[in-house]
C-alpha cells in the first residue's frame, strides 16, 4: 500500500519540483515587476498625483494625450533617435570586430581600449563629455584653434539631439563590437581560404563571406540597439534635460518629467503605457529575430 502511494507520488513531485525551485523568483518578479506594471495599467484610466486618491476617469488620459503636442514631439524624437542611432550601432561595430579580430601583435590591448566605454557608468559619461560640449570645452578649443567659431552643440535645438546621438553611439560600441566578435570567431578559416582561391581577398571576402555568415548577428544587434534607443534617458537628463525647447526630449524622459516634475503620476502611466507598446513589439521582433537565427544555425 505504502509503496503504491509512493509510486503515484513520485511522478507529481517531479513534476512540480522545478516550480518550487521558480517560486521565490516569482514572488520577487510579482512584487517588483508585475504588481506596478498591473498599478501603472490601472491609475493610466485615473486621475492620481500623489496628493489626492485615484479618480476614474476612462479613457481621458488618452485623449489628452493625443492633443499633446509635447508627446508627439518627443515621439518624433525617439523614433528620430532609432533611424540615426541604430544603423550606426548595427555597421559601425562590425568593423571595429573585423579590425580587433585580426592576429596582430598588441591587438588586445585595442580590443580593451574599444571596450572601454561600456564599463565607465553613463553619468560618468555624460559629465565628461558635457565638458566637452562646454561653449569653453575642448572640442570648441580645438575649432577655434583652427580658426572657426565655436559650435552651440547642447544649446542649439537643431544639434542638441545629435550631440546626445553620439554619446550613445561612443557607449554602445564597444558592447556589440563583443557580440559580433564572437560570431567572427565562429567562422571557418577554410570558407576564406577557399575564397581566395576564387578570387575573393582582401575587403571584398567580407562583402562575400563574412557579411551573409554574420546577418543573424547583424539583425539581433538592431533590435537590441533600436530597444535601448527606444529607452534611453541617462544621457539626456545628464546632458540637456530634454532642452532646448524639448528638442532632445524622448518619450522616456517626458515620462519621467510628467511623474516627477509635474506630479501627474496617471498622465504619465498613459504615456509609459504607449512605450510598453513600442517596445513590447520590438521585443517581439527580437524574438523572431532569435527563433530565425537558431533555426538557420540547426540548418
Amino acid at each position: 500500500m505504502n509503496k503504491t502511494w509512493l509510486e503515484s507520488w513520485y511522478p507529481i513531485q517531479r513534476r512540480f519540483t522545478p516550480y518550487l525551485f521558480l517560486l521565490p523568483a516569482l514572488m520577487v518578479l510579482g512584487l517588483t515587476v508585475f504588481y506596478p506594471a498591473f498599478q501603472a495599467f490601472y491609475l493610466s484610466f485615473t486621475r492620481y498625483d500623489l496628493i489626492t486618491p485615484p479618480e476614474w476617469i476612462g479613457w481621458e488620459n488618452f485623449r489628452r494625450l493625443s492633443g499633446d503636442r509635447v508627446f508627439w514631439q518627443t515621439l518624433r524624437n525617439t523614433i528620430l533617435y532609432l533611424v540615426c542611432v541604430v544603423p550606426v550601432l548595427a555597421i559601425a561595430p562590425l568593423a571595429l570586430a573585423i579590425l580587433v579580430n585580426q592576429k596582430l601583435q598588441g591587438i588586445r590591448w585595442f580590443r580593451v581600449a574599444y571596450y572601454t566605454p561600456v564599463i565607465i557608468s553613463m553619468v560618468v559619461a555624460g559629465i565628461a563629455w558635457k565638458w566637452l560640449y562646454a561653449d569653453n570645452g575642448l572640442l570648441n578649443q580645438f575649432l577655434r584653434s583652427l580658426g572657426f567659431s565655436g559650435v552651440p552643440w547642447l544649446t542649439d535645438p537643431n544639434l542638441a539631439i545629435f550631440s546626445v546621438m553620439a554619446v550613445t553611439i561612443w557607449k554602445g560600441l564597444g558592447y556589440y563590437m563583443v557580440i559580433y566578435l564572437a560570431g567572427l570567431q565562429s567562422i571557418p578559416a577554410e570558407l576564406y581560404e577557399a575564397g581566395a582561391i576564387d578570387g575573393s581577398d582582401g575587403l571584398r571576402k567580407h562583402w562575400d563571406i563574412t557579411v551573409p555568415l554574420m546577418q543573424p548577428y547583424l539583425l539581433l544587434v538592431a533590435v537590441i540597439s533600436a530597444i535601448s534607443a527606444t529607452k534611453v534617458f541617462e544621457e539626456i537628463f545628464i546632458m540637456t534635460k530634454g532642452g532646448p525647447l524639448n528638442s532632445s526630449k524622448t518619450i522616456v524622459y517626458y515620462v519621467y518629467d510628467q511623474a516627477f516634475g509635474e506630479l501627474q503620476i496617471s498622465y504619465a502611466c498613459t504615456i509609459g503605457l504607449v512605450m510598453f507598446l513600442i517596445i513590447l513589439m520590438l521585443s517581439i521582433v527580437r524574438l523572431a529575430v532569435q527563433r530565425f537565427t537558431e533555426t538557420d544555425n540547426l540548418t
